[in-house]
């Protein structure tokens, strides 16, 4: 059995990143680049209006005759001759022998003469060519998140196509004989399925897509052969279920006669000990416990790591901050503890119904609280490692 500090380092050194591949920036939302990107051209590609005004070459003078006018997208480089200004607006072009621009608001005009009020500062509201960045200059290093400000700025560089690590396919294996689809009536003794649900909102929250969900009976033939499908055809198989000890736990079983190098099998923690890691070629499998707050937990410690490591992520593993705890606990299990809580400011409080069996505490926590296994009495107003959720 591993300690929770052993299993994180077999899931990072045993994961490794998706190969790299070419997409549209369009579509490259959330996306790691795999290599740098320097800029095609300067931008702004010409000297350009920062404001709404007038256009002028700087002097003593106050007044201006209008002679014509610059709006975005037009184009005129005419020499403009001392004592005469063009109206302009943001984003147009300014001609090579005006260096200044007044803005609107600080000028009165009346028969194609303006009279400026107050004057700018010379090369006021002028964006010189280049000024936020210049050709074969460094745009975005590697393994920067894509981000709406990032596409945004590779879109107005003309840059349409970047290179990113791919994102992992992930396959859902849920078992269990008592498991019935939430879109059908119940009989006696069975329960809705969940976790399926929950794993692939969980996987959508991280920017996974390629998803697929399967449902096998408790059964060994099946689960072996559904099983040898999804470790050839997924990069990552999460398997929710009969991993345990029980007669009809067969998720094991079936991934070791499938070839699947055992890493690690059990845990030393509370919720989630029967979790299974391993990996046959480049695919990684997690068998995660039936029970569903141990299903979360475990994809939020040990998933979510293994996935980020995968897209290309630097940062792997889940934010963890300290707040003092609102009452006196003890850990008398010997394991590392998961503990459901609500985190603010300053304190963090654990919630009731902390059973793996049980959601609905977890539906309202916006934390989980970590107590190693050698902590055992903890104070009222202790700090404790806090790993926020929201």
């Amino acid at each position: 059995m591993r300690q929770v500090d052993q299993a994180l380092s077999i899931i990072a050194e045993n994961s490794c990143k998706m190969p790299i591949r070419k997409i549209r920036v369009a579509k490259s939302l959330g996306f790691i680049l795999a290599e740098a990107i320097y800029s095609p051209m300067d931008m702004p590609p010409f000297r350009q209006s920062a404001m709404d005004g007038y256009a002028f070459a700087y002097s003593e003078l106050q007044q201006f005759n209008v002679v014509s006018t610059s709006q975005a997208g037009d184009f005129s480089n005419k020499k403009i001759k001392k004592g005469d200004a063009i109206r302009i607006f943001t984003g147009a072009y300014v001609p090579d022998n005006l260096d200044t621009i007044v803005m609107q608001e600080h000028t009165t005009v009346k028969n194609k003469t303006v009279e400026i009020t107050k004057m700018p500062d010379r090369f006021a509201n002028v964006r010189n060519k280049g000024e936020q960045i210049k050709e074969n200059q460094f745009v975005l290093e590697n393994n920067t998140v894509i981000t709406p400000a990032a596409i945004g700025f590779l879109a107005c560089l003309g840059i349409t196509e970047i290179t990113v690590y791919a994102k992992p396919k992930v396959a859902i294996v849920v078992t269990g004989n008592e498991l019935v689809k939430v879109d059908k009536k119940l009989s006696e003794g069975t329960i809705y399925e969940s976790n399926s649900i929950m794993l692939e909102s969980a996987l959508q929250g991280i920017g996974i897509k390629k998803i697929e969900t399967f449902r096998v009976k408790d059964n060994l033939k099946a689960t072996k052969k559904l099983l040898k499908y999804c470790l050839a055809t997924f990069d990552v198989v999460l398997a929710s279920g009969g991993i345990s000890v029980g007669d009809y736990d067969f998720v094991k079983e079936a991934l070791l006669s499938n070839g699947v190098e055992e890493l690690f099998y059990k845990i030393n923690q509370k919720p989630g000990k029967p979790l299974f890691f391993g990996k046959k070629d480049k695919t990684i499998v997690f068998a995660l416990p039936g029970n569903p707050a141990s299903t979360l937990t475990s994809f939020y410690i040990y998933v979510h790591p293994a996935l980020k490591i995968n897209m290309g992520f630097e940062a792997i593993h889940l934010p963890k901050i300290k707040r003092k705890i609102t009452a006196q606990f003890e850990n008398t299990s010997g394991k590392s503890l998961f503990l459901k809580g609500l985190y603010d400011d300053e304190k963090v409080t654990i919630l009731e119904s902390q059973s793996s069996a049980m959601l609905n505490t977890f539906a309202v926590a916006n934390a989980l609280i970590y107590l190693p296994y050698d902590v055992v009495n903890v104070e009222k107003d202790q700090e404790v490692l806090v790993i926020p959720l929201n």
